[in-house]
């Protein structure tokens, strides 16, 4: 229809909020522009970017630690240092990776070759969500508190085929790659290198409006258990970390009432270490709107871990006003009435090991200190500090 055409027609619904938010990230890049010209003027180019260079030496040297460290494993263990894994889409599109390790000087290949063709929907994923899955991953595993920056794949060779969902055409639909397709890739990787069972693995993206206004939220679930721990309950992990907005604000700017919002018991798999449950949302719809739901986990459970057992899969059902209840599948998008309600049941994480295995004593979260660290708190922690 090309809206944009048209007289008085902007072409969105809410202009000003994109425009703020426009505003919003051209304010964040002159914040850094401005740090980086202070930085300079007060040590010079020269040794900036010399500490540029020495923070990605470093993380290119602890990567090579933990490649020859899980190589070497592995080769004691099966005689190879080669890993393998693969899991599956709801689709059924297979997801492969086999992962080269090169002992002696701590370089890594992966290969994705096996990986399924591109697909019909929107679950194709560029070439780059694929990279950041496996930088992401080796940041996670390397036990070091370091900077994230290129030099982490300084050691890492990808091979990604042409015309796989993770190397589609051009013209190939990818929304649904970086939220989604994004969350199996870090799977299959963490799978190859036995670091911890699946999370929930997907985003739990939901979408409601009509042409007065437009909602978007992502929906936390279980995280994965592993060698040392119980995972989390009601949390987003991985490739995703978005807050959810207040019930009270959520209410009182959109035509929904929240019916429910709780933790999904027994939804995380059973193991020496448990999966963290999912959780149960349920939105009831004020009056006429477009529903769509883009999800994942739908089919194939969370897998656990060294014994341990799969986290349950979701569930998106639709119970209209008079009382039917229906299955939404995946990935679906419909029109709803008032009265009409959602409930979204999100997946379970994985556990670790065998159940049987167990010791009620290592469980007990009251025994462990957790050190909060990371942007959001140094931020808090800021604007806490800060003088009345």
């Amino acid at each position: 229809m090309e809206p944009a055409n048209h007289p008085g027609s902007s072409a969105a619904r809410n202009i000003r909020d994109n425009v703020s938010d426009l505003q919003a990230q051209v304010a964040a890049n002159h914040k850094g522009i401005q740090l980086m010209l202070e930085l300079c003027e007060s040590y010079g180019l020269e040794i900036v970017q010399t500490y540029m260079k020495y923070i990605q030496d470093n993380a290119e040297v602890v990567v090579r630690d933990l490649c020859r460290t899980v190589g070497q494993t592995m080769k004691e263990k099966t005689g190879s240092s080669r890993l393998f894994a693969e899991d599956h889409m709801d689709d059924g599109t297979l997801i492969v990776l086999q992962v080269d390790i090169d002992v002696n000087e701590g370089s890594v290949v992966f290969d994705f070759n096996g990986t399924g063709i591109e697909v019909f929907g929107n679950c194709n994923a560029p070439r780059a969500v694929t990279y950041a899955a496996i930088l992401y991953c080796l940041r996670c595993m390397i036990g070091h508190d370091i900077p994230l920056n290129q030099g982490c794949l300084n050691a890492v060779t990808v091979i990604i085929p042409k015309g796989t969902i993770l190397n589609p055409s051009e013209n190939a639909a990818v929304v649904g790659g970086n939220v989604l397709t994004s969350q199996r890739i870090v799977d299959v990787i963490f799978k190859a290198f036995e670091a911890c069972a699946a999370s929930q693995g997907c985003m739990n993206n939901i979408t409601f409006g009509d042409e007065t206004c437009g909602y978007y939220e992502t929906v936390a679930g279980g995280a994965g258990a592993g060698p040392s721990w119980d995972g989390r309950s009601g949390i987003h992990t991985h490739m995703t970390n978005t807050r959810i907005t207040d019930p009270e604000i959520l209410e009182k700017r959109y035509p929904v009432i929240l019916r429910q919002f709780s933790l999904r018991p027994k939804s995380g798999g059973k193991g020496a270490f448990n999966g963290g449950d999912g959780v149960i949302r349920e939105l009831m719809f004020r009056k006429n709107l477009t529903l769509s739901i883009l999800t994942e986990r739908r089919v194939f459970r969370p897998y656990g871990l060294q014994g341990g057992e799969p986290g349950l899969p979701g569930r998106n059902v639709i119970q209209f006003k008079d009382g039917r209840a229906v299955s939404l599948g995946s990935k679906s998008s419909i029109e709803v009435e008032a009265g009409d309600c959602l409930i979204l049941e999100t997946p379970g994480g994985g556990g670790w090991g065998d159940r049987r295995s167990r010791d009620p004593s290592k469980q007990k979260s009251g025994n462990r200190t957790f050190y909060e660290k990371g942007s959001l708190y140094d931020y808090r922690s800021a604007q806490e500090g800060a003088p009345l």
